[in-house]
């Protein structure tokens, strides 16, 4: 099974879905990634704010983090391998990656019954 890693740049909590002005991509990931843990499959998200030492630990990481600074993040990697630099991945890269249904990434939304 693949693992992912998101290393997430200073965000004021740990998916960044929080506060008044919420970013919908940052919705969409963590609903996604919220599908996949529920499947089962492995997926770490590290924020710079709160986790700089997995930063550090990560050579490969660390290494685009001086090539190309901060705007490089978001970054994924995919077992072990960069995969996504300064974008955070399309449900269908998830679903490539992992070998799932891009149809299986959204929740469907709740529909309201007119009386």
């Amino acid at each position: 099974m693949k693992t992912i890693k998101i290393f997430d740049p200073a965000l004021c909590c740990p998916t960044g879905v929080c506060g008044p002005n919420v970013d919908p991509e940052l919705t969409r990931v963590a609903s996604a990634i919220f599908i996949l843990e529920k499947k089962g499959f492995p997926i770490s998200r590290f924020n710079l704010a709160n986790d700089p030492a997995a930063f550090v630990e990560h050579k490969e990481v660390n290494q685009v983090l001086h090539e190309k600074g901060p705007e490089a993040l978001p970054l994924v990697m995919v077992d072990g391998k960069v995969e996504k630099v300064s974008s955070y991945p399309s449900n269908e890269e998830f679903a490539s990656w992992l070998g799932v249904e891009v149809k299986d990434l959204t929740t469907e939304k709740p529909r309201k019954t007119l009386l």
